[in-house]
């Protein structure tokens, strides 16, 4: 399933499983404000220590990425590089002046908040930026920060997921950040067997990761009507 030999004619079609690198940009600046490339999110100085890089799990048409860039990927021949433009209304929305609220100076101390321009805050549970301060008042902006903004994705379907135990492993992949090679997986009569490599065994949030797995299998593999995950451990044998 990882390996990325491709069918050059092969082509994305609604409800395809497959694996996509991307690199999302501003238009109007170039900046990159997300991707899936490792070496592409250093240059760009937004690399996370935490974060997976590599191709991302997406089904077509389910919504799991902007609305532009999940239509976009309709069509598309895998392994061929293209560029997606994404206007606001199919991206993050067009800017809302009524979103830019002016609040009180004393408001935000209140709160232990020292507003700085361009600060990120939390104002009764919303996120905002810092536009203006002065004059005993705040002017915030609670439009998302792509808002407005149309956006271009650089992206390459490397792969297309083909067959129920390859997508379970891929489902199993987005929520376990293990290699999913590490899975045994078998689907016969409508059950899915996934044994549970050691090494996931003990994850901080295994069982509420397994519990989404199996929630998704059933959305998304419908051949599959149940989900048995097996753990198997060994006795050691003691030295002598």
């Amino acid at each position: 399933m990882w390996c990325l030999g491709l069918a050059e004619e092969e082509r994305v079609s609604k409800g395809d499983f497959v694996l996509v690198d991307y690199t999302g940009r501003v238009k109007e600046t170039g900046e990159v404000f997300e991707t899936t490339v490792e070496e592409v999110a250093k240059e760009a100085g937004i690399h996370s220590e935490g974060r997976r890089y590599g191709p991302r799990l997406i089904i077509v048409g389910e919504g799991w990425v902007l609305k532009g860039l999940d239509e976009g990927l309709e069509g598309l021949k895998v392994g061929e590089k293209t560029v997606i433009e994404v206007p606001p209304e199919k991206g993050f929305g067009p800017r809302n002046p009524d979103d830019v609220k002016t609040i009180p100076y004393r408001v935000l101390r209140s709160r232990g908040i020292v507003p700085r321009i361009g600060m990120k805050i939390e104002v009764d549970g919303r996120e905002a930026v810092v536009r203006a301060v002065g004059a005993g008042r705040v002017r915030v902006d609670f439009n998302p920060p792509l808002a407005g903004r149309t956006l271009v994705y650089e992206v390459v379907v490397r792969e297309k997921v083909e067959g129920d135990a390859e997508k379970i492993k891929a489902l199993i992949h987005r929520r376990i950040p293990v290699d999913p090679e590490a899975f045994e997986v078998s689907v016969e009569d409508g059950e899915a067997v996934i044994k549970v490599p050691r090494e996931a065994m003990y994850l901080e949030g295994i069982q509420v990761a397994k519990r989404g797995i199996a929630s998704d299998v059933f959305r998304y593999v419908p051949n599959v009507t149940k989900v048995r995950f097996v753990e198997e451990f060994q006795k050691e044998e003691k030295k002598t």
